[in-house]
């Protein structure tokens, strides 16, 4: 089962939905918020990322705080450093606090500027965004914006990079319509590009409009008929709407395409639940 390349984020309203696509598909899933140019944290950041970082680290238990330095420590002493410090960041993220990993990564980028290690950086830190505290959003968004422009000044045609550009400006700044703008440029020339449509059905489904949700995640399809976990969010978009026979439809759709014993179960369960 393939999946998009996509750090963009669902908002999804089910349990079941936030169990099959956290936990098994690679996609993300924030909380859910306003609609898109609404949030609360939108606007000029109070703070800087180093505060933010510094919370993450000071709010490890003593055995989180060892596992890091343990992992500092190989980083010193190895011959491999590059695994090294991908193992740092790793442990970051399973700790869940993406946001250190992300400051690391712009810490090298800056040491060397690649387009890849600004795509890193800049990638990390959209991830980061959904675990961030309220106040803190502002701050990570900006640092993803950044991020995400150094990757486009060293090279302009990097469509992913311009479409998550659109999608931080559109979620988490003062500027919804810069990033509506970007996205709609990159539509222009690249409509089946699924990274797009996807962002462009989830602020759909975040300003409830669930009917353009589901022409988008349809046409994802169309694009791309592996990306199985669209199944699930047709589902919840119709059962957004009250058709529950849609949603079922879909569930089903998705239950018998995915691999995974664990996932049938639980969206039969659900399928269930729908029925009665």
């Amino acid at each position: 089962m393939k999946s998009v390349n996509k750090i963009q984020i669902a908002v999804i309203a089910g349990s079941l939905i936030l169990f099959v696509l956290l936990l098994f598909a690679n996609t993300s899933i924030p909380k859910k918020e306003d609609a898109p140019g609404m949030s609360g944290h939108a606007g000029n950041a109070a703070g800087s990322i180093s505060t933010v970082v510094e919370s993450a680290k000071s709010a490890l238990t003593t055995d989180q705080k060892a596992k890091i330095e343990k992992l500092e420590g190989v980083l010193k002493t190895s011959t491999d450093k590059k695994i090294a410090f991908e193992n740092i960041i790793k442990q970051w993220d399973t700790l869940q606090h993406p946001v250190v990993g992300a400051f690391l990564l712009e810490q090298s980028a800056m040491t060397s500027p690649t387009e890849s290690n600004w795509s890193d950086a800049a990638n990390h830190y959209f991830k980061a965004t959904r675990f961030a505290k309220e106040v803190d959003k502002a701050i990570v968004y900006g640092k993803a914006i950044e991020c995400f422009q150094k990757v486009l000044d060293l090279n302009p045609k990097n469509v992913d990079a311009k479409i998550n550009l659109g999608a931080c400006y559109v979620e988490g700044s003062a500027e919804p319509m810069k990033g509506i703008t970007l996205l709609r440029e990159v539509e222009k020339t690249d409509s089946n590009n699924v990274n797009l449509q996807l962002n462009f059905a989830f602020f759909s489904e975040k300003s409830g409009q669930w009917d353009k949700a589901i022409s988008r995640f349809q046409k994802v399809l169309k694009i791309q008929p592996d990306y199985i976990e669209a199944y699930v969010q047709l589902a919840d978009a119709y059962e957004q709407k009250g058709d529950k026979a849609k949603a079922i439809e879909n569930l089903e759709k998705y239950a018998s395409l995915v691999e995974d014993e664990t996932i049938k179960t639980e969206v039969q369960k659900y399928i269930n639940k729908l029925k009665n």
